[in-house]
């Protein structure tokens, strides 16, 4: 608890005020992440993989973004900032301990953006959402990845949504807003790669399914090229008897 008060507090301070109220979601993030490392391994490993396979054979490398960066376990950083002139990191939050991290590591062409990609103020404007419009102004753009975002844009919209019943925000908004970002990712005149849990499952000790959801709400996503099993909640993580299991798939 003391580790993840000192996040919060560090990462409050250095957000802006029209975001700070997310900061306890990506700790909440953080600190799952820690406790279900032996689980999420194999996850964020092809997570980098289909990364990693999608801008092999870019023929033009200079400026990468990263939607949804988050705590960077499913992203290559690295070989990201070897191989890119520029890469820019957007998301709601970025945690002090990845700001810290990456300022240890001297990676001097990464840029941090702190942005609301899900569209939804623009519907409660009346507005057209386009929340991935901003990427037409960046310059040289060769590479877009969208990681593991589009489920909690639903998400967060949807409980957005349920909170703020009188705010005008009509009853397919997340469907209209996860079909945004799709085609927006479409629009786009350069090479993408689109990471997304679609579905999960609540499975008991002996394999039995519960319960399942479509984490797109009905909205079909492009053909994937590769698809895993994510165990978001492993056997111990929210009960001894049940695990939460999602399935992802990434496509180029």
């Amino acid at each position: 608890m003391i580790a993840e008060a000192l996040q919060y507090l560090a990462t409050a301070a250095l957000t802006g005020s029209a975001h700070r109220r997310f900061v306890r979601y990506s700790v909440n993030l953080w600190s799952r992440a820690g406790r279900c490392s032996r689980a999420w391994a194999a996850h964020e490993a092809n997570c980098k993989n289909a990364i990693r396979t999608a801008m092999s054979d870019l023929s033009q490398r200079r400026t990468a973004v990263v939607l949804g960066s988050g705590l960077l376990r499913d992203v290559p950083i690295g070989e990201l900032a070897k191989t890119f002139d520029t890469v820019v990191l957007v998301d709601l939050v970025h945690l002090a301990s990845v700001r810290l991290w990456l300022k240890a590591k001297a990676y001097r062409n990464v840029r941090l953006i702190e942005r609301d990609l899900s569209g939804s103020d623009d519907v409660k404007a009346g507005r057209d959402p386009e929340p991935l419009g901003f990427l037409r102004s960046v310059p040289y753009l060769d590479f877009v990845v969208s990681a593991n975002l589009l489920s909690q844009i639903g998400r967060g919209v949807k409980r957005q949504f349920e909170a703020e019943a009188s705010s005008g925000m009509p009853a397919d908004t997340v469907g209209t807003l996860i079909s945004t970002h799709l085609q927006g990712l479409a629009d786009l005149p350069c090479r993408t790669c689109l990471l997304t849990d679609i579905s999960y499952a609540v499975i008991d000790r002996t394999g039995k399914v519960h319960e399942e959801a479509d984490l797109l709400h009905g909205i079909v996503p492009p053909t994937a090229k590769a698809g895993w099993d994510w165990p978001v909640a492993p056997l111990g993580e929210e009960s001894r008897d049940y695990q939460i299991v999602h399935n992802v798939i990434a496509s180029w």
